[in-house]
């Protein structure tokens, strides 16, 4: 089975086990950590770093990072290409920690990311009363399944839409030109603010909310893991109407003390025994 196969079979088998359907999917951080249980957040990173998968041998805990950015087509497909790695388990043939290299697993998780995002079932039920298929067909499907335009373009040679050489020619258009050139540009920039934010683990987040309203995790604490200040943090739990529980301190009566018995007569015959020794050593001609 070659990867294009094994990814298309995997994407369709997450879909099916988490009854996703063949419709455009939201918000795929919420979505991964949700149906499949793994703790997402998205980072400042540098301009080449876009995502990686991690986990916990210990713990068996997997951790999916990506950076925040200005292309939301490009975080959603990096969102999908790392959960692929934990679909297929890839850490456990990882030695050179490389993924980024041309490797048959990293054509399955492009596989996989693609008919994800953008299966084919739905891309034709979406496509079924179209009779001409042209540039605006792209920017409609890229703003339907909000996937890049070189994933739409491949998806729509593969149902046979276009030919090579059209698909070709529309892997070199940008989301922010059709969005622009089609009418959806507002719904582009509210995307790009969505993904050019920090965002904590959501597991991670309602965990240190907890410890906070009960008076053992700092505002601070949550600030870090939100990327805002302590001040903002404390605003926002205040007006949620979250706030730290007050620890009562219980003084105890001494009356209430339980009686303790003390055995001292070790230290006495101790006591006793220096005292001796020190006579001795007092006495004229001693020594």
């Amino acid at each position: 089975m070659n990867a294009e196969v094994e990814g298309r079979l995997a994407a369709e088998r997450f879909r099916e086990a988490h009854r996703l359907g063949c419709q455009p999917l939201g918000d795929l951080v919420a979505l991964i950590e949700q149906s499949a249980g793994l703790d997402v957040a998205v980072l400042d990173a540098g301009p080449d770093e876009h995502g990686l998968t991690m986990r916990d041998p210990q713990r068996g805990a997997v951790f999916i990072g990506v950076a925040r950015t200005r292309h939301p087509m490009r975080q959603r497909s990096t969102l999908a290409h790392e959960l692929a790695h934990a679909v297929f388990g890839d850490w456990a043939n990882n030695t050179t920690c490389d993924w980024s290299a041309p490797s048959p697993t990293e054509s399955r998780a492009n596989a996989f990311a693609r008919h994800l995002l953008v299966p084919v079932d739905g891309l034709k039920a979406f496509l079924d009363a179209t009779h001409e298929i042209n540039l605006a067909t792209l920017s409609a499907v890229v703003q339907r399944f909000l996937a890049s335009p070189q994933i739409a373009a491949i998806a729509l040679e593969q149902a046979e839409y276009i030919d090579t050489d059209t698909k070709r020619d529309w892997m070199s258009v940008t989301a922010p030109h059709l969005a622009v050139r089609f009418g959806w540009g507002d719904q582009y920039r509210m995307l790009q603010s969505e993904t050019d934010q920090r965002r904590a683990p959501q597991r991670l987040l309602a965990r240190a909310i907890r410890g906070y309203t009960e008076g053992v995790v700092s505002a601070q604490t949550i600030a870090t893991l939100r990327g805002i200040t302590a001040v903002q943090a404390a605003a926002e739990l205040r007006e949620a109407g979250i706030s730290p529980a007050q620890q009562l301190v219980i003084w105890t009566d001494p009356g209430e003390l339980p009686d303790v018995q003390v055995d001292l007569s070790a230290l006495e015959d101790a006591l006793g025994a220096a005292e001796d020794a020190h006579e001795t050593a007092s006495e004229p001609g001693a020594g």
